[in-house]
């Protein structure tokens, strides 16, 4: 197989930080600054903290500040002359330029088309983080900024967007999907997915040689499921425990694999 060229190479750092800026400008139009309607008040409301038993309080969204900062940084990073030809980089751009365009086509399918459209942006989506993580963990990072503007940045991603795919499909099956009769076997239901969420993350853990980010991001929103719950609507006590709970299991699977994979420290790197 040839070498990438340094065309190629320019092309693909122009790339990145054309799918960071769409996702960025989408982002803004989500939040209703460019005219458009708050994601929490669309779709009638389906995706905001009292629409279901498995949406987030509203401060968990805060992390998208931290994502989208962080993406930026990697962009203008990576752009740089000295990232151009570097092994990782020409690994992992074009994938993270990917997961950049999906999270704002999931930002626009929100605003202009409808729920079932963001179902399977979203899902598309974490399909692409578990494969950009992927590549990352069999490219072990170099140095501080490798594991700061890549590994952290598309894990604390991946982490959140696999817990919102589960806030987001629970939107979907509530709004259009489960009929009213239902609503008895919610809590149940929902506490067994916050057990599978819970199997999922240690899954990951294990998967990525105990990665922190995706371990912190998975948590911080379970945390946030438990405090809507508990202080919130739709109330449910043993929801908020179920989610406080699978929250510790996924940060202590996370800090268990990594203590027990330190010896390999060496060959894998230091990502968090």
């Amino acid at each position: 197989m040839a070498s990438p060229t340094p065309r190629a190479d320019i092309v693909r750092q122009v790339a990145v930080l054309s799918a960071v800026s769409f996702m960025i400008v989408a982002a803004m139009v989500g939040t209703g600054l460019f005219g458009g309607t708050n994601v929490r008040d669309l779709q009638g409301g389906a995706l905001d903290a009292d629409s279901t038993v498995l949406a987030p309080d509203r401060p968990a969204f805060a992390i998208w500040s931290v994502i989208y900062v962080l993406m930026a940084a990697y962009a203008v990073w990576q752009a740089l002359p000295g990232q151009r030809s570097r092994a990782r980089q020409r690994a992992v751009g074009g994938w993270i330029a990917l997961t950049a365009v999906l999270n704002g086509a999931w930002l626009l399918a929100a605003q202009f088309l409808n729920l079932i459209a963001t179902v399977i942006a979203i899902v598309v989506l974490l399909v692409a983080l578990a494969a950009t993580l992927r590549v990352l963990v069999a490219q072990p990072p170099e140095g501080p900024l490798d594991v700061g503007l890549m590994d952290v940045t598309v894990g604390l991603h991946l982490g959140w967007v696999a817990l919102a795919t589960v806030a987001n499909v629970t939107a979907w099956l509530t709004a259009e999907v489960a009929p009213a009769s239902w609503a008895g076997a919610a809590e149940p239901v929902a506490i067994g997915v916050l057990a599978v969420v819970a199997v999922i993350g240690s899954a990951l853990a294990l998967g990525t040689g105990g990665r922190l980010a995706p371990a912190v991001a998975m948590a911080w929103g379970l945390v946030w499921i438990g405090v809507a719950r508990a202080t919130g609507e739709p109330a449910s006590t043993p929801i908020a425990i179920a989610a406080i709970v699978a929250a510790m299991v996924v940060l202590f699977a996370a800090v268990l694999v990594r203590v027990a994979w330190r010896p390999g420290a060496a060959t894998s790197g230091t990502a968090a």
